[in-house]
């Protein structure tokens, strides 16, 4: 008993000293505050700033944490009634401030803290083994520095690399899916915005960082508001420590006489040079070769949303135009900031072009209640082509309110093209030929064009207010003098080379245009996020058209064929009035409006002998709508919904018939009505700060209300021998399309390794008539492809790729010659350092097609190599020998589907040669040594340039 008392007695004790020392240690905690503070950091846009250092010190506190993809950041714990918080970022000012507790208070929840961006730093998110990339608004920024690329690469490699960005066989640059119609330099335009010009030419060593952006134009970069579909543009920011000196290169190549071309050694000349100051930038390029590079691509403007045919073909390496062409190219390119207030820019560029194509056709026309017809055509074309371009730019900024803008623009192309066709019809389930065709045309034309636009905006206030006013005036002139034959020969087999039929026209074309408009718009601010728009359009077209035909008999006796001529003047103008409600917050963005247009076509026309006078008005309601949410500063979502109403040509609503080519006649109809699309475009891009990953998704839709298509019927000409075609235009409902793309990008091990999915989509519903009766064409492409980056060691760079592609289309009329077609090509690009300053490089593409037609279809190997020897200390001189088509093999296939027609095409394309050349270097810029280049500078590796393709850039 005793013992056990004891016993109990410690237990007692043991308990009531276990509850003092739980006491002693828990009731301090318990007394504590347990404050907490939670906040959001954001930009001066309202964006949030990701990975910023938040610090949160007091006498009794040291904290510290980062912020999350949203911008936000949360302490518990603190001691303090009264904190300091001291926040840092990259690219942005720091920010410290001094907050208190209220009495009696735990929490707080405090207002955006609000980061401005330091001048001198990149707005960027810095991310440890991943991709450096920004998302704003329209805008994906990517900081160059945190892609490898070799020394001496050019730009068109860097741009490679680039997640969600793609640079095709022919060196065009698609991004999240839609094509870069034009590439700006610090943000003006270069060259007229050519793209290739810039890709191809600018050493990647000396950019900064390159923007994707969708641009709407300068109303909307100046006010904020956007309207309209916009234009995919790349922005290229040159370093700040590149931005004084200059640069360039310089090379010639001579190579030997290709197998069955045109008997030519093969030859190379170019040069480019830059000098670039904080205040002006100058760019002065050259080029001669015969070995299909164009230095320049005059038709820069564009839209990467186009419907049109679907093509299908094969990837392929280099000189990838068709035909053979001798070009000859200069032009110079200059910007200067005289202050503040007073900026001009703008290019001047040449080029003259000497192109022979070789193309085989083959075409299969459905028509219903009669078999279908299958046109298989051999031609030549010769075409000569000179043309010139000048832009120009004029920018005034007298204070802060005001910005004034002025671009007179002029160009000139003359030519010289001729044409040999050659062409067999049969009946496709027989193949009972009907006849055999021969055109031959020798043209030439002379084409000029000026014009001048403006803007100007003003400020009236600084919460927003603010009027804008632009105008634009252009006249344009074309003459041409056509000589054009068209023949049947018989398809009697005892009798194959007797002429049916012979038309010879000598053909004066004259045409005269003037357009323009102006536009006004006024925005009124309604509160800190919301503002409304009152904008008014007019623009006007007004064209005279003249030809005039005589015939030549066979004898060579010359008359007038007035039953060819035409002549027609019209006007069309428009006047657009519309009212828009924006709202702006931190993360939804969203606009809703309308706009009603009035329009009026008034025009005459005599065809052969007959006078037709056209008068026609139009009225169109036009919603808009935008919406915008931004999930954080790597996340975002936009919907874009836009109608749109297009007037048909005059030369649709012409009432008589056009017999210029006596295959393909042509009647207008004066009844149509205008046609309304409506469109949808949806956006998502999400990227991982802690990955690296990289997402992009974008689908666009559109339907057609009262659709202009065409009703094509057929007859068989007694005077012409065989089947001709006629076509007019009715009103139809039922055309829409789909068209979708992905793009997911994952880095590992700091992007030595890069895997990259991008696939997409195109469906379209197409309407159409053939005798009458209505066809609905269903076409289907569908794309996927994987392409894996690796890039373990400094020297060595390899990137293999795989490609699928589906095209499939049915017609409702026909339904037995629907038609599938694929292509599955395999690629391997690589490049090695294998000895100090010895580079070897390899590219190598297998496509395999299946479905083409039988003259088209070819599976080409394509395999170009080149060894390189680099020079001097800083490896700037380059010695290549390269071979161009190892295989003999190229060529370009084609499929094109347009209504009730499906068209395989296979065209030449310069085949095996090789090649020695020598390129040369050079950079000097403030604070560098002339000619150096920094090894190993921003991860950039030792190594030659671009596999494949013109050595030095050129």
């Amino acid at each position: 008993m005793i013992i056990r008392k004891a016993f109990q007695t410690k237990q007692l004790y043991a308990i009531l000293l276990t509850a003092c020392l739980t006491i002693t240690f828990i009731e301090p905690a318990l007394t504590q505050t347990g404050k907490s503070v939670s906040g959001i950091v954001q930009d001066s846009t309202g964006l949030s700033v990701i990975a910023a250092s938040v610090k949160l010190t007091s006498p009794s506190d040291t904290l510290q944490i980062s912020t999350d993809v949203d911008g936000r950041f949360s302490f518990k714990n603190v001691k303090a009634d009264s904190f300091n918080l001291t926040i840092t970022s990259l690219g942005f000012r720091p920010v410290a401030q001094a907050f208190s507790f209220r009495k009696g208070e735990n929490q707080l929840n405090l207002s955006p803290l609000v980061m401005d961006t330091e001048a001198r730093l990149l707005d960027v998110v810095t991310v440890t083994g991943g991709t450096l990339i920004t998302i704003k608004e329209d805008t994906v920024e990517y900081n160059a520095k945190d892609y490898r690329v070799r020394q001496n690469a050019m730009t068109e490699e860097l741009i490679k690399k680039l997640d969600g960005v793609e640079v095709d066989k022919d060196g065009n640059v698609q991004a999240q899916g839609e094509s870069v119609a034009r590439v700006r330099i610090n943000g003006k335009d270069y060259f007229g915005g050519d793209v290739k010009t810039a890709t191809k030419n600018l050493p990647a060593d000396i950019i900064e960082k390159i923007q994707v952006i969708d641009d709407y134009g300068d109303q909307a970069n100046l006010t904020g508001n956007r309207t309209g579909d916009p234009e995919k543009i790349l922005n290229i920011t040159i370093a700040e420590e590149n931005n004084h000196g200059t640069f360039g290169q310089f090379g010639a190549g001579l190579g030997n006489k290709p197998e069955n071309m045109d008997d030519k050694h093969r030859y190379q000349v170019g040069g480019m040079f830059n000098s670039f100051t904080n205040s002006s930038q100058l760019s002065i390029l050259g080029n001669l070769n015969n070995n299909n590079n164009e230095a320049f691509n005059f038709d820069t403007r564009g839209s990467g949303a186009r419907r049109g045919p679907r093509r299908q073909g094969g990837p392929s390496f280099g000189n990838n135009t068709d035909g053979l062409t001798d070009s000859y190219s200069f032009g110079i390119n200059y910007r200067k900031d005289f202050n503040d207030k007073l900026s001009t820019y703008g290019n001047y560029s040449y080029n003259h072009s000497d192109n022979t194509t070789l193309s085989t056709n083959e075409i299969e026309e459905i028509y219903p209640g009669q078999d279908a017809l299958f046109t298989r055509d051999n031609s030549n074309t010769h075409n000569i082509t000179n043309r010139h371009r000048f832009d120009w730019n004029l920018e005034y900024k007298p204070n802060d309110r005001s910005f004034f803008k002025l671009s007179p623009t002029f160009s000139l192309n003359n030519g010289h093209s001729n044409l040999d066709r050659q062409s067999l019809q049969t009946i496709l389930a027989s193949s009972d030929t009907i006849a055999v065709l021969q055109n031959i045309n020798d043209d030439r034309n002379f084409d000029a064009s000026y014009g001048i636009s403006g803007l100007y905006n003003y400020k009236l206030n600084d919460k927003g207010r603010n009027i804008f006013m632009s105008f634009s005036l252009n006249s344009s002139k074309t003459e041409q003098d056509q000589d054009r034959i068209s023949t049947s020969l018989s398809a009697n087999a005892q009798n194959p080379d007797s002429v049916n039929f012979y038309l010879r026209q000598l053909v004066d074309i004259d045409n005269k245009g003037w357009n323009g408009g102006a536009s006004v718009s006024y925005i009124e601010p309604l509160s800190e996020r919301a503002n409304l728009e009152l904008a008014y359009d007019y623009n006007f077209a007004d064209y005279d058209n003249n030809r005039m035909v005589d015939s030549v008999d066979r004898s060579g006796v010359v008359a007038p064929y007035t039953d060819l001529n035409n002549q027609f003047k019209y006007t069309f103008s428009t006047h657009r009035v519309g009212l828009t409600y924006r709202f702006r917050s931190e993360k939804i963005n969203y606009s809703v409006g309308a706009a009603v247009m009035p329009t009026s076509l008034n025009g005459e026309n005599v065809l052969g002998g007959m006078q037709v006078t056209s008068n026609r008005t139009g009225f169109y309601f036009i919603p808009v709508a935008r919406f915008e949410y931004k999930a954080s500063r790597t996340k975002s979502f936009t919907a874009d919904y836009s109608g749109n109403a297009s007037e048909p040509s005059f030369s649709q609503i012409q009432p008589v018939l056009d017999i210029s080519n006596p295959q393909f006649l042509v009647r207008g109809n004066p009844d149509l009505n205008a046609q309304f699309n409506h469109s949808l475009r949806m956006r998502y891009r999400n990227f991982d700060f802690t990955s690296g990953n990289t997402f992009f998704a974008m689908l666009m839709a559109n339907v057609i209300q009262d659709q202009i298509v065409s009703n094509r019927s057929t007859s068989y000409s007694e005077e012409l021998g065989a089947i001709v075609q006629e076509t007019n235009y009715i009103n139809a409902n039922g055309y829409y399309d789909v068209r979708g793309f992905y793009s997911y990008s994952k880095p590992f091990n700091n992007r030595s390794y890069v895997v990259s999915l991008r696939g997409g989509g195109n469906y379209t519903n197409n309407v159409s008539f053939t005798n009458s009766m209505e066809n609905i064409a269903k076409n289907w492409v569908l794309q996927q492809s994987l392409d894996v980056q690796i890039n373990p060691k400094d020297w060595l760079e390899l990137r293999p790729g795989i490609s699928y592609i589906f095209n499939t289309t049915s017609n409702t009329i026909q339904d037995s010659r629907n038609t599938n077609i694929t292509t599955w090509a395999a690629t391997w690009n690589s490049i090695i350092t294998f000895a100090p300053g010895w580079v070897w490089g390899l590219d190598i593409a297998k496509t395999s097609n299946n479905g083409f037609g039988s003259s088209v279809e070819a599976n080409p190997l394509i395999m170009n190599g080149y060894v390189e020897k680099q020079f001097f200390k800083a490896k700037n001189g380059m010695l290549r020998f390269s071979a161009f088509d190892v295989f003999n093999q190229q060529v370009n296939v084609n499929r094109s589907v347009t209504e009730n027609r499906i068209s395989d095409s296979r065209t030449n394309r310069l085949a095996r040669y090789f090649m020695l050349s020598f390129t040369y270097r050079f950079q000097n810029f403030a604070g560098k040594s002339g000619g150096s280049f920094d090894d190993g500078e921003r991860g950039r590796w030792e190594g030659g340039g671009r596999p494949g393709g013109r050595p030095g850039g050129f």
